[in-house]
Parts: structure tokens; sequence; C-alpha cells
């Protein structure tokens, strides 16, 4: 019996030794440079109503141009070279991807004039690397830079009922409620162990198209209703564009909303339903620091509305379309 035991002795090494290097293989550290820097945002640049044009842009419209902070995405460590977005983006910062077992290093530089941080969700983090509450990352000064080391353990990955890659927000903490509102806001999105395209692409395999929306109220001008703009990305009024996908493709829509209480959204789309985590829907519930994603796959060809069925919202302008063609790649 025990020499039974010591002969299999050799092959549970062998299987633990491969157990550990299959892990070490598929894990990566993935490695973003991130500034913060001021910028002007024009919330509706086509400086039209592109939902209802015979309406206008109301009130709404009497200013659209206003001094933000953005999260920019760079190349590599000299910062001269900014990452391409999608338009449908926006506002936002670079989306950070990882699946889970790796590591993100974000290597963030402050080009502003304010100190500021960046504050991940769900992923682990010692407390240097917060970006929050006292830690050495918590409070960036202007023309300073830092290093953030995130864990992307099992707890940050979907959980049994959750799709393949899920996603979570990251926003400057230093004073974070004003923060956001200067539109410092990005996303992370992670995927299930073992369902990443590969090691060099964390993306999902089961899906075509990814797409974030964050939807939130900036406050522009201390209340006053012509400075509240209700965006998606950033934009109002259908000036947000790009979200285009096709006929039988699987594309999964991330969720995200930000703000104060009148940030609660009813996230609508016309011409389609989802799955959100096994429930057929076309209208998902976001409150404030809510993150999901549910999935679909578009069934009929239009260019359709993408907005919050919150009454006072689409007045307001929080509205954009989503466009549906049948053609192949």
């Amino acid at each position: 019996m025990i020499f039974q035991y010591i002969r299999k002795i050799p092959l549970m090494i062998l299987f633990f030794l491969s157990l550990v290097s299959s892990l070490s293989v598929h894990a990566a550290v993935r490695e973003y440079w991130i500034a913060a820097e001021k910028a002007s945002w024009n919330y509706a640049p086509s400086g039209k109503n592109l939902i209802n044009p015979d309406d206008g842009l109301g009130v709404w419209g009497q200013s659209l141009t206003y001094t933000k902070y953005r999260y920019i995405g760079y190349t590599d460590g000299n910062y001269s070279t900014p990452l391409p977005q999608p338009e449908w983006m926006g506002i936002l910062g670079p989306q950070l991807r990882a699946a889970v077992g790796d590591t993100l290093k974000i290597h963030f530089l402050n080009r502003t004039d304010r100190p500021l941080s960046i504050h991940p969700h769900g992923v682990m983090y010692d407390k240097d690397s917060e970006g929050a509450d006292g830690g050495k990352g918590a409070s960036i000064l202007p023309g300073k830079s830092y290093t953030y080391t995130w864990i992307v353990d099992e707890d940050a990955g979907p959980g049994p009922t959750d799709p393949s890659s899920i996603v979570w927000l990251y926003h400057s903490h230093v004073m974070s409620e004003d923060e956001t509102n200067l539109g410092l806001i990005g996303t992370i999105v992670v995927t299930r162990e073992g369902k990443a395209r590969s090691p060099s692409n964390p993306m999902p395999q089961d899906i075509d198209q990814e797409f974030t929306a964050l939807y939130m109220i900036f406050n522009e001008e201390n209340g006053e209703e012509s400075g509240m703009k209700h965006t998606i990305n950033g934009r109002i009024f259908g000036n947000l564009s790009g979200y285009e996908t096709r006929i039988g493709e699987r594309v999964r829509w991330h969720l995200v909303a930000l703000g104060n209480e009148t940030d609660n959204h009813t996230i609508h789309w016309h011409g389609q339903t989802v799955l959100d985590h096994g429930r057929r829907t076309d209208v998902v519930e976001v409150l404030p620091a809510s993150m999901t994603s549910v999935d679909m796959i578009p069934r009929s060809v239009g260019d359709w509305l993408f907005h919050c069925h919150v009454d006072d919202h689409m007045t307001a302008g929080m509205s954009t379309r989503w466009q549906v063609i049948n053609s192949k790649k």
C-alpha cells in the first residue's frame, strides 16, 4: 500500500508542475499608460438635435462646450502617441482589458493642475494601489506619475451567472464627486478564465462585438437646468455615433452609471431584446455606480433608438441611435 502511494508521488508532482505551467502561460502582465489631461468637450458637436431635429436642443443647447478633465491612453511611457478609440466611447477613458489570472500595471501621469488618482472597482490591490483613502497612489500631484498594480483574481472575474466578461468602473478619487463630474471615468473589462481569444487578446471567444455605455448627468452650471447634461458617454441628443453592428452577430453591452440621486436610468433598446443574467428584456435598470453586462443577437435591420426611458431624461437628450446592417464583414 505504501509502495503504491510512493509510486504515485512523481505523477502528482508532474501534474502539479503541469498545472502551474499552464497557469503561467495563460496569465499575463498587461501594461497601460494613462495621462489625465484638461480638454475642451462639446456635448453636441453637430450643434443639432439629431433625434428630433424640429425640437432643437432646448435649454440644454444654450452652452455646449466646457473644460473637462479626461483620462487619455498612450502607447508607451513617452506619452506622445494616443491610443485610438472608437467614436462611440465618447468621453470615456481607455478601456482596460484583462482575463482572470492577469495583473494590470497602470502607469499614470497627471498632466493637469490638480491632484488626481485612478481608483478601480472589482480588482484586487494593496493600499498603495487603491487610488484613494491615504495610500501612496491616493493623490498624485500635477506633473507627477505613479504606477498602480491591480490583480485580476477570481473574485474580479465573472460569477456563476454572469456572461463570459463583465465590466468594472475606474475613476479619480481625490475628490471623487467632483472628478467624475469633470469626466475622469473609464472601464475595465474582465474575461472569465479560459474564455479569452488568446494570451495576447483577452476579449471573450463567444462574442463578436462589445460596446460600453455610461449613462450620467453632468452638472456644469451648479444645478441650472441648462447645465444638466443628460448624456450617454458624454453626448446628448443623438450626437454619440458609432454603435454599429450586423444581423446575427453576438454583441455584449457593458452598461455603467455614475452621478447623483437623479442618475436612476432605465436603458432601452428599440428593435431588440437582450439577455440580462438569464432574464429576457429590452430595458435594464442602473443606479449610480452600477455596472452590468448583457448580451444580444440583433435580428432586425434598422437605425434604432438607444436611450434612457425616464421621461425627463429623454426630454433632456439622453438618447442616441444604434445601427444594425444586413451585411457580413
